[in-house]
């Protein structure tokens, strides 16, 4: 969620005018489709005009509403995408032929050997070594790692081409 103008999106330094940037040539550039997206048009346009630099009071004064409605649809926005995203995952995990549990209090040094004995089995090549597998688990973890500690159950999907998710 983004607390104010000077969040992660950048500041206006990033954009000469605010006034250059068009909102509806951004999404129909980026493909954006509100009957097929799970942003609204309105959220779409906010992150597009966030991404590129404008602060939260500017896009407010853009559509005449205030700062704090910007935050608003800007952090349900942001919500709705990382939900997309972990629909994404789960659908990924279902139908991914490698599925490796990693559970709590596991020392991450070991996972590595669970993910490539699982691989082994069904089939599947994955392209990382050891010391990479680990740093791409501990990455993608996020809080759930502490240290080589996982604190967390994790669940690490390997797809039948390699990639690598970790939920």
């Amino acid at each position: 969620m983004v607390a104010d103008d000077a969040s992660s999106a950048g500041d206006a330094g990033d954009v000469d005018d605010a006034n250059d940037v068009d909102a509806a040539e951004l999404l129909a550039r980026a493909g954006f489709d509100a009957d097929a997206s799970v942003l609204t048009e309105r959220q779409a346009e906010v992150l597009a005009l966030r991404e590129r630099g404008l602060r939260q009071s500017d896009i407010a004064d853009r559509l005449g509403t205030s700062r704090a409605n910007v935050s608003s649809v800007e952090a349900s926005a942001r919500d709705n995408v990382e939900r997309a995203k972990e629909t994404v995952a789960f659908a990924e995990a279902l139908s991914a032929p490698v599925r490796v549990e990693i559970p709590e209090g596991t020392d991450l040094y070991d996972a590595p050997k669970r993910v490539y004995d699982a691989c082994d089995e069904a089939g599947v090549k994955v392209s990382q070594t050891a010391p990479d597998l680990m740093k791409t688990i501990g990455e993608r973890a996020g809080d759930a790692v502490y240290g080589r500690e996982v604190r967390e159950r994790l669940l690490v999907t390997v797809a039948a081409d390699g990639r690598i998710r970790v939920r």
